[in-house]
């Protein structure tokens, strides 16, 4: 007999949500979501590229909507999802999409989002895996694994000697413990990223220590 584990109790019972879909409509919102807390701003403009089943429904189960919403930061039961693409207009921000029905992309709920604003671009691929849950497989051109089913620290940096111990230094400093850690980066000296998951959600003071630390761009959390 086999056992079914459960992270959260998203798994069992999805998020609360604007319908009509939790896979295309409140997934949809998360990764949008996720892409708003990273880039820090509102872009300028907005690439979505949609892979088989998204790309075959985004309209008829509101993928679009949502995906704009999340964008704009958005939570999943935000009433204004419905509304999310004539606000984005009001707003300024220019929407394109990349319809591919008949991809080879490994999960048929994916979608690669490019932003852009000025100067600053940024990219990720993302997966709606069923319930409202999430998985980011790329971020930046980094192959990534990351789920936001537990409090996750992303902090994009240069890739310098020390900082990986600065990091953990502070961390350790406020008794906040690591689950998991994946670092990665383009190449020697260039831009890097660290994704730490923890088992703390008190990590605000935290944060703002991490983000006086030279050589770093940005750092997000997600809780």
């Amino acid at each position: 007999m086999q056992t079914l584990r459960f992270q959260s109790v998203f798994d069992i019972i999805g998020p609360v949500m604007i319908g009509p879909s939790s896979s295309h409509t409140a997934g949809a919102v998360r990764i949008g979501k996720v892409v708003h807390s990273i880039f820090g701003e509102e872009p300028e403009s907005v690439t979505f590229s949609l892979y088989n089943s998204f790309a075959k429904t985004y309209q008829g189960h509101g993928t679009d909507k949502a995906l704009v919403a999340g964008i704009m930061g958005m939570d999943t039961d935000n009433p204004d999802i419905k509304n999310s693409l004539e606000i984005a207009h009001q707003k300024g921000i220019k929407i394109y999409w990349e319809i591919l029905k008949d991809s080879n992309a490994p999960h048929p709920n994916t979608v690669k989002i490019m932003v852009r604003k000025g100067d600053k671009t940024m990219g990720i691929t993302g997966v709606s895996i069923g319930g409202g849950n999430i998985e980011v497989t790329e971020l930046n051109g980094f192959s990534v694994s990351l789920k936001m089913n537990t409090p996750t620290i992303i902090i994009v940096h240069q890739d310098v000697p020390g900082m990986i111990a600065r990091v953990t230094d502070i961390l350790s400093a406020h008794d906040i413990n690591i689950a998991q850690m994946n670092v990665t980066r383009e190449s020697a000296g260039q831009k890097a990223i660290m994704i730490i998951e923890v088992d703390s959600r008190d990590c605000q003071d935290c944060v703002k220590e991490i983000e006086s630390i030279s050589h770093l761009h940005n750092v997000n959390f997600f809780d």
